[in-house]
């Protein structure tokens, strides 16, 4: 559950949680330990977190604290008149690509190991057959001579 502030038309933030005042640096470092915020106008109720983290992440590129890549800075205005959907949906047929990709890979693997496994169950078969064989010549020769398994045994 997200921490609620909320600002009010004096521009100051004000915790419900701890019923204080906070500064933009305590947002961050409440930030940083991994809490959620969200920040409404308390006039309005419009949600005001985009506007606020936005302002956290200038304000720390004042006093030099280096957040972003230039790099990074540059893409988020590229990408600025696209929505979050569009990002996601983006992300989503990319995952699914890979997703088709992993599946077609792994039956693949799978197929390959059940033909190389098909061949071994076929002689498995075989031998046994054969033995079964073997034991039914050997049962008949004893029929024919006892003699001849009792001198098989002895040599």
């Amino acid at each position: 559950m997200s921490r609620l502030i909320k600002r009010y038309g004096s521009r100051k933030l004000y915790d419900t949680k701890e019923s204080s005042y906070v500064s933009l640096d305590k947002i961050a470092s409440w930030i940083r330990e991994g809490q959620e915020i969200r920040v409404i106008d308390k006039k309005t109720s419009e949600d005001l977190t985009e506007q606020v983290l936005t302002h956290i992440i200038s304000e720390e590129g004042r006093q030099g604290k280096t957040l972003l890549s230039i790099d990074l800075l540059h893409d988020l205005i590229r990408v600025s008149n696209k929505t979050v959907s569009d990002g996601v949906e983006h992300i989503q047929q990319k995952v699914d690509k890979v997703d088709r990709y992993v599946h077609k890979k792994v039956d693949n693997f799978v197929q390959s190991s059940l033909d190389q496994i098909g061949p071994v169950r076929r002689m498995r078969e075989e031998m046994a057959a054969l033995r079964r064989r073997v034991e039914e010549l050997e049962s008949s020769l004893q029929a024919i001579d006892p003699g001849i398994h009792n001198s098989k045994n002895e040599s």
